[in-house]
């Protein structure tokens, strides 16, 4: 936790004697502990923990914070003691009317935005984020693999879904990354399909899933054919896993995030019947929300990719009305080059 709060103490700007953070999220990546009322507040040298008594004794365990257990007037306390005049505060998680909350309760204390200062630190993660990370993923393949042999046409789309949030969550995993996706039929045009209370049709099957291990998730997508593949199915889910691997394959340190985009979309676009089919970014980031920066898309021509980067690379073809693909893994960056974390196999599978 040591090289966390150097790290935030650096972003602490010269006219703010802290960092008082409100979200759940930033409060994590500071202390490593999950909680959902109360604040962390960063000084430059020392790091405080208020947390209401529901998670005071909890929050005991949390190492290289002061701990204080919130209750009426303690951070009115606190913030005196301390000689506070100003802090900065997350612009970018919190409310205009919770700024005014806490400027009216501190008329004494200048409130200062920190934009994106924290995003920016979270973006690069150490190797202590990237080994929970690569947990989380090895959690997902596992379920992917169980899932094969679950799929079947007398299965609904949302029994899909809950078998594969299940596996995870009885595996390791303490929440999902996001709402599973699990589709089928025509609803695989749909990149963004929401699981539905009816039998999984023949034809793609797409599975976009993900979980989370101590806070950090993970994020995959795998298409399958429930029965046989027609030749055009062949060739469109060929195309995606064509332009996928050579993202993949191209991905460096030093890359430009829209070199990537470019490689994955020129492949698709030169099949004429799928030029155009191609309607998202080919990738984003990952860590401790399931989408953050870089963004791995083409109007991010000046982001690039490094250690302690965390990306999808997750080209897809959606055909309007009929049907589509998707194949999604992880690239880690490492200081001595660059990972793919996602283990699960990617020929095309008939169930």
């Amino acid at each position: 936790m040591k090289g966390k709060f150097e790290k935030i103490t650096k972003i602490i700007p010269e006219n703010c004697d802290g960092i008082l953070l409100t979200s759940e999220v930033n409060q994590f990546y500071a202390c490593d502990f999950p909680f959902t009322d109360g604040y962390v507040l960063v000084m430059r040298d020392k790091t405080y923990l208020i947390s209401d008594p529901r998670y005071y004794e909890a929050s005991l365990a949390s190492e290289g914070v002061e701990k204080v257990e919130l209750r009426s007037g303690v951070l009115e306390e606190l913030l005196s003691g301390l000689g506070v005049k100003a802090l900065a505060y997350e612009d970018l998680e919190l409310t205009v009317a919770a700024l005014h909350r806490l400027e009216k309760r501190f008329p004494d204390i200048a409130f200062h935005p920190i934009g994106s200062a924290l995003s920016d630190l979270r973006e690069y993660k150490d190797e202590d984020e990237l080994e929970k990370i690569k947990t989380a993923q090895s959690i997902a393949d596992k379920a992917f693999e169980h899932i094969l042999g679950f799929i079947s046409t007398d299965r609904t789309e949302k029994e899909v879904a809950l078998e594969l949030e299940f596996f995870m969550r009885s595996h390791g995993a303490e929440n999902v990354s996001f709402e599973t996706i699990a589709v089928s039929g025509q609803a695989t045009s749909l990149p963004h399909g929401v699981p539905r209370d009816i039998k999984v049709n023949p034809g793609f099957l797409t599975m976009d899933f993900g979980c989370k291990f101590r806070g950090y998730c993970s994020d995959m997508t795998r298409t399958v054919v429930v029965g046989k593949a027609t030749p055009e199915m062949k060739k469109l889910y060929n195309t995606v896993l064509r332009a996928q691997t050579a993202a993949i394959e191209a991905t460096a340190h030093g890359m430009k995030c829209s070199d990537l985009d470019k490689i994955a979309r020129d492949i698709i676009d030169a099949e004429p019947e799928f030029k155009g089919a191609f309607s998202h970014s080919p990738g984003h980031g990952v860590g401790l929300y399931i989408h953050e920066m870089p963004g791995v898309s083409y109007y991010n021509d000046g982001k690039i990719l490094s250690t302690g980067h965390v990306i999808t690379i997750e080209p897809g073809i959606y055909l309007f009305g009929k049907y589509g693909c998707r194949i999604e893994d992880m690239m880690v960056f490492h200081k001595d080059g660059c990972e793919n974390i996602t283990h699960s196999r990617k020929e095309l599978i008939e169930i």
